[in-house]
């Protein structure tokens, strides 16, 4: 299919991945508790947006320049584990009646989670192991083909961000009413943030 080999197999491996537990579930998560679906989907699409931005840059070989570029890689790797060390920070120093960390307005989510997903570098080389993984070197159609992996990673993205942000609005509405279970998630997600952050910057 459009020169991707064991189409099922790309997209059981996508879906994995993006259950797997991370900065940009954590703002899909947070986005929602603070400005309802509209804040999830809104975060949704940031995700994409950055996601787009990390293929594209794989396909065109972003990831050989950082290779070569050793302190490159590194420095945008440092900017992204400060970016989340931050957000944690006021996470945990917030307290009740303070602004929230990420405000309501949709266009702010989207920002944060675009932010999030440009700043670990680390993708991009991923994506340039991955893609090559799935191309099928006899039916291989170019950019058709890396196209057609970026649409499909999108949609799937898009309908994994959808479940989450239900799924939280729907938990949000019962925790809403009690203060201190709020606080206390708001301070376990500034902890997680401060904690991807350590490892984004720890990780070689």
């Amino acid at each position: 299919m459009f020169g991707i080999a064991d189409y099922g197999a790309f997209v059981a491996a996508i879906v994995l991945f993006l259950a797997i537990p991370g900065p940009g579930n954590l703002a899909l998560i947070t986005s929602t508790s603070k400005g309802g679906v509209r804040g999830g989907l809104a975060a949704t699409l940031g995700v994409i947006a950055g996601d787009q931005v990390l293929m594209w840059m794989a396909v065109a070989g972003v990831a050989a320049v950082l290779a070569t570029y050793p302190t490159a890689f590194h420095a945008v790797q440092w900017m992204g584990a400060a970016y989340l060390a931050w957000l944690g920070y006021r996470m945990l120093v917030a307290k009740p009646g303070d602004a929230p960390v990420l405000t309501i307005r949709p266009r702010e989510y989207f920002r944060q989670a675009l932010g999030i997903t440009l700043l670990n570098p680390k993708a991009i080389v991923f994506y340039m192991a991955f893609f090559p993984l799935f191309v099928n070197p006899q039916t291989h159609l170019g950019l058709v083909t890396f196209g057609a992996m970026a649409a499909t990673i999108a949609a799937l993205t898009f309908a994994y961000g959808l479940i989450v942000t239900l799924l939280t609005q729907h938990l949000a509405e019962r925790l809403r009413a009690n203060v201190r279970i709020t606080q206390g998630l708001q301070k376990l997600a500034g902890v997680c943030l401060i904690g991807f952050g350590m490892k984004l910057a720890l990780s070689k």
